[in-house]
């Protein structure tokens, strides 16, 4: 018997702000740099270089697979495959639609494909986000330690990362929490998302780490051809375009927000507004074009649903 699930991805609203946004951004570029000078620079990227870089980003994309398969391990046994279509087109729909109504692909993805409850999915991938920001925090650190070269950051990241145990607490309490209010029951779906083995906990979080790191790399290599700036600045400025998902407006395919984050990230350290702004540009076009690549290999994968097998 087939289930269909009617996946809302966006509000109206949400699409005329996406909108509004790129042509901000679209008229902004023209006025400040020029769209043909800012495109400039792409006909001297070595082409050997760019397919490194791009090769680096699909290799993060297949460990950001690994870590969903990793997570539901269980659930997922021998079924890789299918998991690298799913967790590539979550980050796809991640990519492209405004207001991150792309999260909820995810949850409908895991309903479909392995017949996954929805809100425990979803609230699974709020613990994988848990995640991607703490190893991110690990990343500003090193940005820091860059700048300012000094003991403390590593005792820092050694304090920062000591707190990974506390997820394997939340897991294994919120397997024990039975709460009447209705507040407190669903902070408990959320805690019985939660990884309960340390072990698990600490694999996802490698995969978190190395998936993040080539992605950095990929983006850092991109950035630097268009800003001949340090590298801690290369780094700041992509480390404010992917933390571009915590504001409260978010453009289609992230345009306009994505700019401006790397730009506000970019400017007070001493970059000028412009470069900044041709960098941002560039760098988010070629996450777009790998993004669109990507989910066109994705199309391509087996699937086997479970509204196809019913």
């Amino acid at each position: 018997m087939n289930r269909a699930l009617s996946l809302r991805l966006g509000r109206p609203r949400d699409w005329l702000i996406g909108v509004l946004l790129l042509v901000a951004l679209l008229v902004t570029v023209e006025l400040a740099v020029g769209w043909s000078t800012l495109l400039a620079p792409w006909s001297s990227f070595p082409p050997l270089t760019l397919i490194w870089l791009v090769s680096l980003l699909a290799l993060s994309y297949v460990l950001r697979a690994v870590r969903v398969y990793e997570y539901y391990v269980r659930r997922l046994e021998e079924r890789f495959v299918l998991v690298l279509r799913l967790s590539v087109l979550h980050n796809v729909a991640n990519n492209l639609l405004p207001m991150r109504a792309g999260e909820l692909v995810f949850p409908w993805l895991m309903r479909r494909y392995f017949g996954h409850d929805f809100l425990g999915a979803a609230f699974s991938l709020v613990w994988i986000r848990v995640l991607d920001l703490h190893f991110l925090g690990l990343i500003g650190l090193w940005i820091l330690s860059l700048r300012h070269p000094s003991w403390i950051w590593w005792g820092l990241a050694g304090c920062w990362l000591a707190m990974l145990v506390a997820l394997a607490w939340v897991g294994r309490g919120g397997a024990r929490w039975s709460p009447r209010s209705r507040p407190g029951r669903a902070l408990a779906r959320v805690a019985e998302a939660a990884p309960r083995d340390l072990g698990v906990v600490v694999r996802v979080y490698l995969w978190t780490a190395a998936s993040w790191s080539l992605k950095f790399a990929a983006f850092a290599g991109v950035l630097q051809h268009f800003m001949a700036v340090d590298f801690w600045r290369v780094l700041a400025g992509v480390m404010g375009a992917e933390l571009s998902s915590v504001l409260p407006l978010h453009g289609i395919a992230g345009s306009g927000s994505y700019e401006f984050a790397a730009v506000a990230a970019l400017v007070p350290l001493g970059v000028d507004p412009r470069l900044a702004l041709s960098g941002a540009v560039n760098l988010h076009l070629f996450l777009l074009g790998s993004t669109l690549l990507f989910g066109a290999l994705a199309l391509l994968l087996p699937r086997a649903s479970i509204d196809e097998n019913d």
